[in-house]
Order: structure tokens, then sequence, then C-alpha cells
């Protein structure tokens, strides 16, 4: 029961160790200018701190230094935060999660699940739609997962009122791009999806790739079978995803910064996003 405790926590803090292992040699460090008064992992974790608190900015809780002030000023971590970003850095902070994953044999690629989900935008921003469906108004997110809860591919976004079935055309590329980076073979690799992708166009997109679908029938209202040969679907690939992907979203939530969009500008965002899947992939070596 411990070791299952274990393998499920998802790591909020990282030490110097796991820190100059999985983050440092993915971040820019600029040779000019003046150093930051505090050292890049010390920086790095107020980040994940505001991920896991979900506070403001000038809400972060900052440690004191001898002299009883702050060690550093909130607005030194939001720009650091928005250099990383504009840098692409989270982005390859995850991509290297992955490849660790892959390294280690943590990764069980036989099958892999991918579902959406909408985040609600309370202070507006960018790339937002209102969802009749979920009846708020918010943006959209897809992404992959495999048989043991591990995000392997970056998820694509959409306005909250955009239907996610056409969303998978973008999100493949994604896929075959992190497993070519990594070096992994999808060849025959089942893609388990709900019924919404229930279509054609998607069916094709997978068999292009070398993967095998497997989605329920989607009737759409329909009184009549569908004519012609059904579809490959096992029921009980398809009930894993319960156990995968709709776990990987539940520990999603565990980073209250997520459960609610308050960043305007959409990019900001799916950094927070990216960083919070990147410890959620990570949390078999923290």
């Amino acid at each position: 029961m411990a070791q299952s405790q274990s393998w499920q926590w998802i790591p909020t803090h990282l030490t110097l160790e796991q820190f100059e292992k999985f983050v440092l040699p993915h971040l820019h460090i600029g040779s000019r200018g003046p150093q930051p008064k505090l050292a890049l992992h010390v920086i790095f974790n107020y980040i994940l701190k505001l991920l896991y608190l979900g506070c403001q900015w000038k809400e972060l809780p900052i440690e004191k230094d001898k002299e009883g002030r702050p060690e550093i000023h909130y607005s030194r971590i939001y720009g650091a935060f928005r250099r990383y970003e504009t840098q692409g850095c989270f982005d390859l902070i995850f991509a290297g999660s992955v490849s660790i994953l892959s390294l280690k044999g943590q990764l069980d690629i036989s099958v892999i699940h991918g579902d959406g989900t909408t985040t609600a935008a309370k202070k507006g921003g960018d790339n937002l739609g209102f969802s009749g469906h979920k009846h708020m108004k918010g943006d959209k997110v897809v992404a992959f997962c495999d048989r043991n809860c591990n995000v392997i591919a970056p998820f694509v976004s959409a306005p909250g009122n955009r239907n996610e079935s056409p969303l998978l055309k973008e999100a493949l590329p994604q896929v075959t791009r992190i497993a070519k980076q990594v070096g992994l073979d999808l060849n025959k690799t089942i893609v388990s999806l709900d019924g919404v992708y229930d279509s054609r166009a998607n069916r094709k997109a997978i068999f292009n790739r070398g993967m095998v679908p497997n989605i329920p029938e989607n009737r759409r209202g329909r009184k009549t079978p569908k004519r012609g040969r059904k579809p490959i679907f096992n029921p009980a690939i398809f009930q894993e995803r319960f156990y995968t992907i709709e776990r990987v979203f539940a520990w999603e939530d565990k980073f209250r910064r997520l459960l609610r969009r308050f960043e305007r500008i959409s990019k900001l965002h799916y950094a927070l996003k990216s960083l919070a899947y990147t410890m959620i992939n990570l949390r078999h070596f923290c």
C-alpha cells in the first residue's frame, strides 16, 4: 500500500539534484547582465509553488532573508517565468521527461489513450469560446498518455466552443514528433479514444501513421445500424481510459492554478499546464 501511494505522489518541489538532472539542461542561461541573487533552482521552485497553490503572483509566499525582508521580489520570479516561456524551455523540459521515461523503461505505448478537457476562464483572454455542453466559457486541450498514466505528447489547445473531433488531426503529428524525438516506435500502437472522435477522417489519420484506432461507434441519433463492415473496437481496452487519461486529468487538478484559467494570455496558461504534465511524468523519479 505504501508503495502504491509513493508511486502516485506528484512532486510540487524539486531538490537541487533533481533540478540539475531534469530541468537545468533545458534552460537558456544568459551570459550577459547581472547574475540573479537567488539560484535558478530556488526561482524554479517558486514557479512550482505558484502552480500548486494557485495564488496570485503578488501573493506568492516568499521566504525572508537574514534582515527580515523578502529574499526576492515576486516580479523577478514572474520575469523568469515569462523568459522561460518565450524561450520554449517548458516544452523542452516536458520532452526531456518523456525521454527519460523511455530510457528507464517506464513507458508502455502498446496502447495510448487520448481525451479532451475544458478549463473555465473567468477573467477573459484570448483563445476562448463558450462551451454549450459544459455551460461555461473557456478553452480545451486534447492530451495523450500511455498505459502507465504518463503524458507522452504535448497537448493541442482550442477555444471551448470547438468540437474535439477535428482537433485529432492536429494532435497526432505532435504524438509522432515526440515519438521520433525520443526514439519510440508507434507502429501497431492502439489509439483508444472516446466516441466523439468516431469519424472516417480520424480513423484514416490514425491508420496512415501505422497505428490502430480503438473508438466506439457514435450513433448520433441513428435509429438503424450503419451499413458496411464494423470498425475495430475492443471494449476492455476502452475501459482502461478511466484509469489512465481520466486519472491524469484528476492529477492535473492537484495544481490549483489550472482549476481556473486566470492568465489572459493563453500561452502562459499552457506553459503552466505543460509544467504540470512534466511533474506528473517525473513522479517516478522524485
